[in-house]
């Protein structure tokens, strides 16, 4: 049984904006910082957002203002929605779950306890 679940990876034009999903079984779900993580062809996979149980929300500086996470407790959902997206947001993009502090997001480093299997998302010009 998978924990957590992407959904919403797809091709796209320069411009369009695209949410995506993450899905995790509520075990994780009630005891997680959730976090986002991008990975572009041939780089490391980066975190670019995180947001704690009471959803408190954190980002890469180079993504404020056109990504914004959200979770939805009612249906243990993390998501990501990306504004005017363009061909450098190419990537493969995975959730991931930290469980150390049973909900709030570390001051430190997010270390991902559970990882989704990834979605990708491409844009073209």
């Amino acid at each position: 049984q998978e924990e957590l679940v992407e959904f919403g990876g797809a091709s796209v034009q320069s411009g369009e904006s695209l949410t995506l999903s993450c899905v995790a079984s509520e075990y994780i779900y009630r005891r997680a910082c959730m976090a986002w993580f991008i990975q572009p062809p041939g780089q490391e996979r980066e975190e670019i957002a995180a947001i704690a149980s009471d959803g408190a929300t954190t980002y890469a500086d180079h993504v404020k203002g056109r990504f914004t996470i959200s979770r939805d407790d009612a249906k243990n959902t993390l998501y990501l929605h990306i504004n005017s997206l363009h061909p450098g947001d190419t990537a493969v993009y995975y959730c991931a779950a930290d469980t150390r502090f049973a909900g709030p997001c570390s001051q430190a480093k997010f270390l991902a306890s559970y990882w989704g299997q990834g979605t990708r998302v491409t844009v073209s010009l």
